[in-house]
């Protein structure tokens, strides 16, 4: 559990998984993504958040304010093979309701923090569609540093996917 100034980063509960369905079923929510997600695809995802924890002992925190969800930060090992793998991303996916209060980034160091204090990782990445803006100014507010020499085709979509192109960036634990 990790808490910031407005925040507290817990495990999952069941109660966050209906407020969960409803995020990954909002189309705005989900624009950078190949698609909303059914409630059922929700709980799987939030399955396999709640294994990752289990297994490396960090994770994508649910996000509570006030005692509301409001959706999740936190760190995972990406799950594919690409370039910059093996690494750790640092991500985030908030409720609309949620958007334009700095909660994204205020999570984001915290999990940051946890990844160079707690786990020692010498670096962090994070990667989302060139077009969105938001997340991208999120990276940029952590610090995080874009070189287009990174950037890549995202292995898990097809070849013209619209989405397949992706921006990396990158932070290094400061020694």
């Amino acid at each position: 559990m990790l808490r910031t100034e407005r925040l507290l980063l817990r495990r999952w509960t069941p109660a966050d998984l209906a407020p969960f369905a409803a995020m990954n079923a909002d189309p705005e929510v989900m624009e950078y993504f190949p698609a909303v997600l059914t409630a059922d695809q929700s709980d799987v995802l939030a399955e396999r958040i709640a294994q990752h924890f289990d297994r490396e002992g960090f994770g994508l925190w649910a996000v509570e304010r006030e005692g509301t969800f409001v959706g999740f930060t936190g760190l995972s090992r990406v799950p594919f093979e690409a370039p910059f793998t093996p690494a750790v991303e640092v991500g985030w996916r908030l409720a609309r309701a949620a958007w334009g209060h700095g909660y994204a980034t205020e999570a984001a160091r915290a999990a940051v923090r946890f990844a160079f204090d707690t786990l020692h990782l010498d670096e962090i990445v994070s990667f989302t569609a060139p077009a969105n803006e938001r997340s991208r100014a999120v990276m940029r507010r952590l610090g995080m540093t874009h070189n287009p020499a990174d950037d890549f085709d995202h292995p898990n979509l097809a070849p013209g996917h619209p989405l397949q192109k992706h921006v990396l960036y990158r932070l290094q634990r400061e020694l």
